[in-house]
């Protein structure tokens, strides 16, 4: 029980790492390699909408990714909610920019994020319900707790990263 406690914190903590570097790197870095034809204001603008789209896609990662743990079996679908996180961010950190590619990174960009804000949609509230699910009787509460610090965490850590 413990074990799936400690799972959940951390695998939230990570995904919203994940997510917060990005936010912090939309601000200070994307806007220059991803939109360096418009203005400063406006580039950090279209930088943040990128950001904003991965907001917009967590309901839908929540919906399909229910579904499916409801059909399929929850861990399995959580870890193909985590795959799909950590392979979207592995590709947005490796994609090269506006001087490469064109129009076709602000666009890849943007598919990317829909893809991480999916994985972050799914994980978050399977995490939560495994946890939920697995905690002994009397403890639901304290156990429902762990996932919900992991975006603490993983805020900490990415300010902390950024700040270094």
């Amino acid at each position: 029980m413990r074990r799936v406690a400690v799972a959940s914190f951390i695998g939230t903590a990570i995904e919203f790492y994940d997510f917060y570097v990005y936010g912090t790197a939309a601000a200070l870095v994307l806007n220059e390699a991803f939109f360096p034809n418009l203005s400063s204001l406006n580039a950090t603008l279209a930088s943040f909408s990128t950001y904003a789209v991965a907001f917009a896609a967590r309901p839908i990662g929540s919906l399909l990714f229910g579904h499916f743990g409801d059909r399929v079996g929850r861990k399995s679908v959580l870890v193909a909610s985590l795959l799909l996180m950590g392979l979207s961010t592995a590709c947005v950190g490796l994609l090269p920019g506006y001087g490469t590619l064109g129009v076709w990174a602000p666009l890849l960009l943007v598919l990317l994020r829909f893809l991480q804000g999916v994985g972050l949609g799914g994980e978050w509230g399977g995490a939560a319900l495994l946890a939920v699910e697995h905690a002994p009787r009397g403890k639901r509460g304290l156990f429902a707790a762990f996932p919900q610090l992991g975006p603490s965490v993983g805020f900490f850590a990415a300010t902390g990263i950024f700040w270094i």
